[in-house]
Parts: structure tokens; sequence; C-alpha cells
């Protein structure tokens, strides 16, 4: 190393910040495929729907779906999702104040999983199954598919809040992990549009 380059060391440009955070980016082109993977089970189902034999929606045979309880335990889910609403201001003032938030909308996020598997077990012993028809497979397909990522995004959930109790959380995980928490709560109404109604 000459005496020069010692004296001088090259200068390193300075890293800015992103305008969106990396894990943010990450689950907003998650989300977009998980809008392209419902809006094509959404568009299967409208077509199977409208070419029923006789128009009859759901078959001859098949169980109603509970349209207003599950109407009821929507609302869980989108009080759910105002509340992490609320968890974001309380945690960029004090990130000791977002815990209850934070934890009031894991528990209504998780009466609503745990009400939709009410919901299952009684339609299964009412006959309604994937193989039972074509109205049965969408109703799993679909509400099941939404299920599966309630439950992942419930996991996220308290992944962030066992990491607010240790003081190890940050804006960024919170916002991401938010983000797919959003994502779960604004599509069930366009499913449970479509399905239920």
């Amino acid at each position: 190393m000459s005496a020069e380059s010692a004296t001088y060391p090259e200068a390193r440009p300075a890293r800015r910040e992103p305008v969106v955070p990396n894990g943010v980016l990450g689950m907003m082109i998650f989300i977009f495929t998980e809008v392209m993977f419902f809006s094509g089970l959404i568009s299967a189902h409208t077509i199977v729907k409208s070419q029923a034999a006789g128009q009859m929606w759901p078959p001859y045979g098949q169980p109603r779906l509970p349209i207003e309880e599950t109407a009821l335990n929507s609302l869980a889910l989108l009080v759910s999702g105002m509340i992490l609403i609320f968890t974001w201001f309380a945690f960029k003032r004090e990130p000791g104040q977002a815990r209850i938030p934070l934890l009031l909308s894991i528990v209504l996020g998780g009466l609503f999983v745990g009400f939709q598997g009410v919901e299952w077990v009684a339609l299964l012993t009412e006959g309604l199954t994937m193989q039972s028809s074509a109205y049965g497979g969408f109703f799993y397909l679909i509400v099941g598919s939404h299920a599966i990522h309630a439950v992942g995004a419930l996991v996220a959930l308290m992944w962030t809040y066992d990491r607010l109790n240790k003081d190890m959380l940050r804006s960024s995980q919170l916002a991401t992990v938010s983000a797919f928490w959003y994502f779960v709560v604004l599509v069930w109404p366009i499913l449970y549009w479509q399905v239920y109604l």
C-alpha cells in the first residue's frame, strides 16, 4: 500500500435509505402475485356458477352457506385490520404502546380463523365436501386458500408481537407483516361477496 492511498482512502458513496423498505417491497410483490391467484379462482368460480345446470346455485341437495354468521365473523377480521392501523401509529409514538392493539388484532384474527374452522366442520357434517359438487370444491378451494393466508399472517403477527416484547421489533418489520395482514383483511370481503352471496 502506498503512502498516498493510506492518506486518501477511497471515498465510498453514502448509502441512501430505500424509498420503500426491502421487506415491504418484497411483500408487495408477493401480494401482487396473490391478487392474481385469487383473481383466477374467482374467475373460474364465476364461469362455473354461470354455467350451472338450470342456473341453480348452489346445486340441489347441497347445504346453504351460513351467510349471517359469516358476516358477523367477517366483522372481527375487519376490526382486526382497523386496530392494526392504530398499532402502527402507537408504535411510531412509543413502541411499548403498540402491545395492546397488536394483541387485540391477533386475538380478533384468531377468532375469525377459529370460527371459520367451526363453520367448515358444520358444513362437512351437512355433506358439503370438495367431492360433493363443484359448489363444494370451489368453496373449500377459495375459502381454504384464504384460511391458509390468514393463518400464515397470524403467525407473522405473533412473531412481531414476540419481537415487540423483546424490544427488537423494527418499524420495517411491522410494516411488512402489516401489509400481509391488510391483504388478508381486504381480500376477504371480495371473497365473501363472490362465494357466499
